[in-house]
């Protein structure tokens, strides 16, 4: 395998012994990170890092909680299943009728719900609470995250 790379020499020159080579540098900034408050059934509170751009469900399990969304997001299985309290419900955008009519087969979905494979992260959400529907769960008799 060869690589190439194209240097513009145009502007440059050779350096002596000795000489000081001014270094140029450019900081990295790091990325701000948002919050997600997430509580689980058993009422445990978790809060996650949250990234503008990516869906809760996968911040959520990239957080390693056990949502099963089943169908890695596509928003046909309904398994990541929230509820979004009544302050920030004004927040999110509106369901799409695809949501809507998925939330339907849901026993117990009420005006809260949502799926969380739905919500795209903004800035708006910074700080975003929501809860994980029992149904959501992975069912398991031990569970720490950290």
């Amino acid at each position: 395998m060869t690589i190439e790379t194209r240097i513009d020499t145009r502007n440059s020159r050779p350096v002596s012994s000795g000489e000081k080579v001014p270094r140029q540098t450019q900081e990295i900034a790091q990325p701000e990170f948002m919050t997600i408050n997430v509580r689980l059934a058993d009422g445990s509170l978790f809060h996650c890092e949250a990234a503008e751009g990516f869906r809760v469900m996968e911040l959520i399990r990239a957080y390693g909680l056990p949502i099963k969304a089943e169908c890695g997001g596509a928003g046909v299985c309904a398994t990541c299943h929230v509820r979004i309290p009544e302050a920030w419900r004004a927040k999110l955008p509106e369901p799409s009728d695809e949501e809507l009519a998925k939330l339907d087969e849901v026993p117990g979905a009420d005006e809260h719900s949502r799926l969380a494979c739905q919500i795209e992260m903004t800035t708006d959400l910074d700080g975003l609470e929501l809860t994980l529907d029992p149904h959501s769960l992975h069912a398991q008799s031990i569970w720490t995250a950290g």
